[in-house]
């Protein structure tokens, strides 16, 4: 077996260019949906990525394990240990950091974040997510849980500027139903959900998907359960020295989110962004340089 150091997510990433094809096309599967894909049966996981059991067999014997059982089990253990309370997180961290001054070792693991998430981020998801949040032909709904929800007004905050229809669901979960009223097949919902994960997030993200709404799910390296009804998943490392996950991997991917979009929108978005200046100007929102 791989390096016990190693995440599943990270042994089948190394083993994808010595897989067969099937292989290869059931590891995308269980990376693009991890680790909600492989929590189910066999038969499930095998149906959803379109090959055979005894090929999810032999990818779980290829990276290690005496078979699926083995292979699944190794998994639960990991998002066992991921899904922790700030105060157990926090113990890990002050009980083997580097005697170095917290700047440095928070900078470290931010920067480590950082780096890992850009490396995993399939370049045609990323495109495919921005080119729907660029078509004005769907309205833009974003949500996020307790920590997470002022992410999802950050986003809001900004992609409002850059293109019409886009609405934010309030913190309290009371207004969520009369929101899905307003939600339209083709309609975009942006969820952010990191571990650990709320069940009234993912319960939104079902209801706005049965009513024909197109999920896109930012979340951590460990996955919301929402990627199951997600369609675009985008995964960030988010682990800091720290009882509390830090957010700026969220936050990059949200800036770079925005930017896409507005390159693809910017006959439009400029045009707003003129008109809006003009208004800042005639309410004195800010103050003029002296």
């Amino acid at each position: 077996m791989m390096g016990t150091s190693l995440t599943l997510d990270d042994q089948l990433r190394a083993a994808l260019p010595d897989l067969t094809r099937a292989e290869r096309q059931l590891a995308t599967h269980i990376l693009s949906h991890y680790p909600v894909a492989a929590l189910g049966s066999i038969t499930i996981l095998a149906k959803a990525a379109s090959v055979s059991t005894p090929t999810v067999v032999r990818l779980a014997q290829k990276l290690g394990y005496k078979g699926y059982p083995d292979f699944q089990n190794n998994l639960r253990g990991e998002v066992e240990a991921m899904l922790v309370s700030p105060l157990t997180k926090h113990d890990r961290w002050a009980g083997g950091v580097p005697d170095t001054h917290i700047l440095n070792r928070f900078a470290d693991a931010v920067v480590s974040n950082l780096q890992a998430t850009l490396g995993q981020i399939d370049h045609a998801e990323f495109d495919a997510t921005a080119a729907l949040l660029a078509d004005p032909q769907r309205h833009v709904f974003a949500m996020g849980g307790r920590i997470t929800h002022s992410m999802a007004d950050y986003f809001t905050s900004l992609m409002m500027i850059v293109r019409p229809e886009v609405t934010l669901l309030s913190d309290s979960s009371s207004t969520w139903p009369p929101a899905l009223l307003d939600m339209k097949p083709g309609d975009v919902l942006v969820v952010f959900d990191i571990r650990r994960y709320e069940n009234a997030v993912l319960q939104v993200a079902e209801m706005a998907k049965e009513q024909g709404a197109e999920i896109v799910l930012i979340t951590d390296r460990w996955v919301s359960p929402a990627a199951t009804h997600a369609r675009h998943t985008l995964a960030c490392h988010i682990e800091a020295p720290s009882a509390w996950d830090s957010n700026v991997t969220l936050m990059v991917l949200v800036e770079t989110l925005l930017t896409a979009v507005q390159d693809l929108t910017w006959s439009v978005t400029e045009g707003r962004m003129k008109r809006l200046e003009g208004l800042y100007a005639r309410t004195r929102f800010f103050r003029r340089h002296r």
